[in-house]
């Protein structure tokens, strides 16, 4: 079996052959390394490599973890963000992926004005209008883009998506391609740069790179299978 460090490098090759593929160098993709479910001690030794990048999808799992690990890491909120934790999430993670509705884009806006913050914010779409998936439609996301643009204590950073599920990161292409299209036209529209598109994960993230992709969430192609996440480790 190989280790988290020899698991970390293959994906990062793949990273760099798969932006280069894009016509892009590796220094335009960012890899984050997802790592949900494992305790502190077990993301070490991905920080022991020289990786300072990781995101998390819950708010306990940051609140235990983070104190833990070395200050210089840096934490990105992707996971489904609840009104109840805006206030807890915003000061331990800088940058949130999921912003998925107009209410929470309000609210949270509203939050980090009172907590005097700037958190830099993707806007989660459902491209394929799918019920069991949070986001905003790509009509409701264009219907509301004056008012998104003017929520002012938001850094827009781009789009996040996961695309429907698939058998082959081949059959995910086209959702990749609708997003870069989609990142181009709320960029004409809105006139905000929306530097990055937040696409890809462990099965698709070559693909998704390809596609445009500018920060890939890996994580059970680096650590293997999920962990079984126990609040009282440490």
């Amino acid at each position: 079996m190989n280790s988290i460090a020899d698991n970390l490098a293959q994906v990062h090759e793949k990273v760099v052959a798969a932006a280069q593929r894009s016509g892009r160098g590796d220094d335009q993709v960012q890899l984050m390394v997802v790592s949900k479910t494992w305790p502190a001690e077990v993301v070490q030794e991905a920080v022991d490599t020289g990786h300072l990048f990781f995101g998390e999808n819950r708010l306990q799992e940051g609140e235990e973890k983070i104190p833990l690990l070395a200050k210089e890491l840096e934490w990105h909120f992707i996971g489904t963000l609840q009104s109840n934790k805006v206030r807890k999430v915003l000061p331990l993670f800088p940058v949130i992926h999921s912003i998925s509705s107009m209410k929470l884009a309000r609210f949270t806006d509203r939050i980090a004005g009172e907590l005097e913050l700037q958190p830099r914010v993707f806007l989660e779409v459902n491209l394929a209008d799918e019920e069991s998936k949070g986001g905003l439609s790509q009509e409701k996301l264009i219907e509301n883009l004056d008012e998104l643009c003017g929520l002012g204590n938001f850094r827009w950073q781009g789009l996040m998506c996961i695309p429907p599920r698939v058998e082959s990161p081949e059959e995910a292409r086209p959702w990749f391609e609708k997003m870069r299209h989609l990142q181009e036209d709320l960029r004409e529209r809105s006139g905000l740069p929306l530097p990055e598109l937040s696409m890809g994960m462990s099965g698709d993230y070559e693909v998704a790179i390809e596609e445009g992709s500018t920060i890939v969430r890996v994580g059970s192609a680096i650590f293997g299978a999920r962990a079984v996440w126990n609040p009282s480790q440490k």
